[in-house]
């Protein structure tokens, strides 16, 4: 394998590739399937799989590929080591059917149960964020070159708070959200709130409702390199690699 460096540099460009090929699909209405967990997929996420997948095999040939649109047709696979990468081709893909621009391409490398890079890209907003290590995050925009980011310290004034568009509770978030120093609140779909919390935009996003380990590792990786963390309920790491790749509910925060 090659430095972090190079090889985030490597799955940025596929990313680009795959954000482009599911551009090229966005311009026309979406032929959608509906798969066995009731969630849908269409040609784009498909199309985008099919450039990432081949290229990680071809970059790093000894490292497996997990990506979610294989796991719906084979099933999720076993834990596959102590290094492997984690795809989601299309991450959001009801923003991309309805056609609001929040959803993303993620790309994730983990190591021992820790995603050591990432690149998030939305192709339909122009930003691609990316990380490989503290210090490291960097988000492009229209287009332009890559600048460097960093989570925030909470303002005084108030929270910016991340809540997920279509996967609300509402409950379980009012509750949490109650004692705290709110001033306002953003539902946003997929992997872009990661990114926005990375660029210091805002401060703590919740999830209560259900993820995989490929919604959110490259989201985490990039957040962690911007000096932020993503974190169970009980204060401990998320981690990955579990064997049903499955996150429990999750909050992820800003600075210290």
């Amino acid at each position: 394998m090659g430095s972090l460096a190079e090889l985030v540099a490597a799955a940025r460009a596929l990313a680009l590739r795959a954000g482009a090929e599911i551009l090229r699909h966005y311009e026309r209405p979406a032929a959608v399937v509906i798969k066995p967990d009731g969630t849908p997929v269409t040609e784009a996420d498909t199309a985008a799989e099919r450039v990432i997948v081949p290229g990680l095999l071809s970059l790093t040939p000894e490292v497996p590929v997990v990506s979610e649109e294989t796991a719906a047709r084979s099933g999720v696979p076993l834990v596959p080591g102590r290094r492997f990468w984690l795809v989601d081709p299309l991450d959001g893909t009801k923003e991309y059917i309805a056609h609001n621009g929040e959803f993303t391409v993620n790309i994730a490398l983990i190591e021992d149960g820790r995603p050591v890079l990432g690149v998030v890209h939305a192709p339909a907003l122009g930003a691609t964020y990316d990380a490989h290590g503290p210090g490291t995050a960097r988000r492009a925009t229209g287009g332009g070159g890559a600048e460097p980011i960093r989570a925030r310290l909470a303002p005084r004034d108030g929270l910016t708070v991340l809540l997920s568009r279509s996967h609300a509770n509402r409950a379980a978030e009012d509750d949490y959200l109650r004692p705290l120093s709110v001033a306002r609140t953003v539902r946003i779909g997929s992997s872009v709130k990661f990114g926005l919390l990375a660029a210091g935009e805002a401060d703590l996003y919740l999830r209560f409702g259900p993820t995989r380990e490929w919604d959110t590792a490259a989201g985490h990786a990039v957040l962690a390199g911007a000096g932020g963390r993503v974190e169970t309920f009980d204060g401990r790491e998320l981690g990955y690699g579990k064997p049903d790749l499955a996150n429990p509910p999750f909050i992820a925060l800003g600075a210290r």
